[in-house]
């Protein structure tokens, strides 16, 4: 007899923070596969909110089993300055713990910030989450 169990599905977690719907930052957390993590951002990526996009992401990083981090980035509304930062700063840590960072944006919105700065080349970017989580 054989016996088949269902493996749960980790719950989404969200996180919103900022005075005013539009200093708003939501991340939400997903494991769709063991040691692959996809984290959806949405709203305005700027000096208020881009600590606790910084924060999420590196804690990533710290889990253990955690090989790939891919950040869906297609619900970010704006991407300034410092929410490029955080991305050059979290690539790097992918990079010491030995993980793969990973972008999901079509967005022109995200997509122009990253190529005015000359960032593209830098990262591993695709067009939908699935290609992401199906790259090697």
């Amino acid at each position: 007899m054989s016996e088949t169990r269902e493996t749960p599905q980790p719950e989404p977690s969200s996180i919103r923070r900022g005075s005013d719907v539009d200093d708003q930052i939501t991340l939400s957390t997903t494991t769709p596969s063991p040691g692959k993590v996809v984290l959806e951002v949405g709203g305005e990526v700027d000096m208020l909110t881009s600590p606790q996009l910084r924060a999420a992401v590196l804690e990533q990083f710290e889990t253990e089993g955690v090989g790939t981090v891919v950040l869906v980035l297609d619900g970010v509304t704006f991407l300034g300055t410092s929410g490029l930062a955080v991305l050059i700063e979290v690539r790097e840590a992918a990079q010491t713990a030995g993980s793969d960072l990973r972008l999901v944006c079509t967005a022109r919105r995200v997509l122009r910030p990253l190529t005015i700065a000359g960032l593209v080349p830098l990262f591993n970017v695709h067009d939908t989450l699935e290609q992401a989580l199906a790259a090697e």
